[in-house]
Formats: C-alpha cells, structure tokens, sequence
C-alpha cells in the first residue's frame, strides 16, 4: 500500500517559489488500476514522480508498504520496488528488446542465463515473440516499443507500476493493447498501476480517478470522467 498524508511539494525559481501540490492526501493499494487526471500544469506528472522516489514531498510524507519514503533507499526502490513508464519509451537504443529487459535482471544478481530465460518470459507475456526480441527500439512499432517497455517495468520484480501518459504516442488500436496489458496485470498479478493521462479511455478502464487541479487532489467514480 502507498499512503500520501497531507502531502506539499514547492520548488524555488530565480525570483519566486512555486507551489505545485497543496495538502495531497491519498491511498493506493495493490490489485488495483488508479488513473490521475487533470490539465497539463496541474501536478499530476511531478506528484507521479514523488511515487516513484525521483524526489521527496517538501511537507506530509508517502508512505510505501508501511515505511516513509524520505528512508527508503530510494534507488533500491526503484530498482526492487516500483518502477516508471514514459510516453517516449526511453529504451536503449544500442540494446535489442530482449537485452532491455534483461538489463535490470542482471542488475539485481541474475547470472546471464537465468536473467533471458526470465526477459523471455516477460516479453511473451506482453506479446512480444522470439523474433522481435532481437529487434532495437527503432525497428519496433511505437505499441511494441511500449509492451518492451512495460516488461523492462516488471523485471524489476515489484509490483508497482507508475505510467505517465503512456499512450501518448500510440494509435488508438495499440492504445487499447497496452490499457489491456496494464489492466491484466492488476487483475491477475496484483498489480498497483498509476497512470497520469489525459486520454478518456485510459482513465475508464481504471477503478478508481482521481482528478487534479492546481496542485489539490480530489476523487471521483470512473463513469463521471467521460
């Protein structure tokens, strides 16, 4: 479980402080799909990144699975725990689809061997076959390049996903593939997925939205947003 207490987040510019989050209070728990909604500049892309530990709330705290994050190791997290999905992909270009999923694996201790038996596994199960694991980023599709990269999410071994519009660069066909992938992993695999969008349909399929507005959260039910 992730709990936000009363969370505030500014930042300091050459002549002002800017305030971005205002008194966030929040719970997100394993299992299900939560869709963040709200105009470009109303937070919800730098609230995702206080999730993912990319920096810490300036008041209140985030609390993951009963330790602050201000005392995690916050690359361990990120790593072991939790990790982020982008609108642009951000795969290694140099590497093959297999080969960026692997990479983590390795990272946290799996000798070669195991670490492409199991990006093997990943890359089957978001659609990914033997042939197109040796392709590089630029031979791929923008929906194939994004199922790579939500395998890359779950070799970390948590069970944390934090997307950030990401659909954003796909049609609507490959749209609906990832929405799906996203919601069978909740579903089957216990899965806490965030997703910041401003796509109708992304925000449908999840149980619940929370929208915001100049840096305040608020709730409401799925079918109110469309």
């Amino acid at each position: 479980m992730i709990q936000v207490n009363d969370v505030g987040y500014t930042y300091q510019t050459k002549y002002q402080k800017v305030e971005v989050l205002k008194n966030v209070t929040c719970t997100f728990e394993y299992g299900k799909y939560y869709a963040i909604v709200g105009e470009s500049g109303s937070g919800k892309s730098t609230f995702l990144s206080l999730l993912a530990g990319l920096d810490t709330p300036t008041i209140g705290e985030i609390v993951i699975d009963g330790v602050e994050i201000k005392n995690l190791n916050r690359d361990e997290y990120r790593s072991q725990k939790a990790a982020m999905v982008y609108q642009s992909f951000y795969l290694f270009p140099l590497l093959t689809a297999l080969e960026n999923v692997r990479f983590p694996l390795e990272l946290n201790g799996l000798s070669k061997k195991k670490a492409t038996e199991k990006a093997r596994l990943l890359l089957n199960q978001v659609g990914i076959n033997e042939e197109l694991e040796k392709h590089y980023p630029r031979m791929l599709s923008g929906g194939e390049q994004q199922r790579v990269a939500i395998a890359r999410a779950m070799a970390t071994g948590g069970k944390i996903i934090l997307a950030d519009e990401p659909t954003g660069n796909l049609d609507s066909k490959n749209e609906k593939i990832i929405v799906h992938l996203l919601a069978e992993l909740v579903k089957k695999e216990n899965y806490m997925v965030i997703v910041v969008t401003h796509n109708p349909f992304v925000a449908e399929a999840a149980d619940r939205i929370y929208h915001m507005q100049d840096g305040m959260l608020g709730e409401e039910k799925a079918n109110v947003y469309l």
